[in-house]
């Protein structure tokens, strides 16, 4: 999913969007195209009332390409945005921002951490907004991937959960569309196995005790189901809507009930608690 940005900011040149329909997958290098916090806080405010008491809101923040200094990016973006949202997305993996990535590292994330935990704790308290989530690469490797689940596990920190995971800049040896080298993250089903082996990794490295939103490669039931047992708490998809369209997630949804129900559980919660001993407890909902 896109950030919002601090200023507006018109995103990377077109093209910058790729179908890649014979691999069901899609290459994009948007670069945060956004008008800016204040235009998007005007937005929410106006948005229809009954689609906002009956829904979940998350906001995706990111950092404008020319920011020399992102975690005033994002404190900013916490102040504006943080009351009008049910939870708050850092998002340190964007493929498409030069050196948001870097954020990743130890050192970076505990500054990052730091500088935005009093922020955040005063929107909870006064706010219906309740977690922070940190947006994580897939491409992270073992040691860099521990050391942000450390930092996440502090209760200093400050942060609820990880969504796991944003594109990759890798590329399958298999896929067959002739703009598979096109310059960008890659979702889709290519990014699906990466995205739920990471979800694993994350959830024996927490011992079950982070939150996890799992993202990449959900095209049905089965797919949100691996992603379950393979350690999160919620599921979310983009790029099979693209090919598929909204109404894939009332499919998705009539026959996960029947997966639910073949193993004997009589709703998702169930599911998610005997899958997962109980990690279920701490998760945003």
């Amino acid at each position: 999913s896109s950030g919002i940005n601090a200023e507006s900011q018109s995103g990377n040149p077109k093209p910058r969007v790729f179908r890649l329909p014979e691999d069901s997958a899609v290459i994009n290098r948007y670069g945060f195209p956004s008008k800016g916090y204040e235009v998007a806080k005007q937005n929410i405010q106006s948005s229809n009332s009954h689609f906002r008491s009956n829904s979940k809101l998350g906001i995706n923040l990111g950092v404008n390409k020319s920011s020399s200094e992102p975690l005033k990016d994002y404190i900013v973006g916490i102040e504006q945005l943080g009351s009008l949202a049910d939870y708050l997305v850092i998002n340190i993996s964007s493929p498409n921002t030069p050196g948001l990535r870097d954020l990743q590292s130890r050192a970076r994330l505990q500054e990052l951490l730091a500088g935005v935990r009093e922020h955040v704790r005063h929107i909870q308290h006064t706010s219906s907004c309740r977690f922070l989530l940190l947006k994580i690469s897939p491409d992270l490797n073992d040691d860099d991937l521990k050391e942000v689940v450390e930092l996440a596990l502090d209760p200093e920190n400050g942060v609820g959960g990880l969504i796991v995971s944003n594109t990759t800049t890798s590329r399958p040896e298999n896929l067959q569309n002739p703009q598979k080298d096109e310059k960008g993250g890659l979702s889709g089903r290519p990014l699906k196995e990466i995205s739920t082996e990471m979800i694993r990794k994350v959830y024996r490295l927490s011992d079950g005790k982070l939150p996890i939103i799992g993202v990449g490669g959900v095209d049905s039931a089965e797919d949100v189901y691996e992603k379950i047992k393979a350690g999160a708490s919620l599921v979310q998809l983009y790029t099979s809507l693209i090919f598929r369209g909204l109404g894939h997630v009332r499919r998705i949804k009539r026959e996960l009930v029947k997966l639910i129900e073949a193993d004997g559980f009589t709703n998702i919660e169930e599911a998610v608690v005997s899958t997962q001993s109980g990690h279920y407890g701490r998760a945003c909902t």
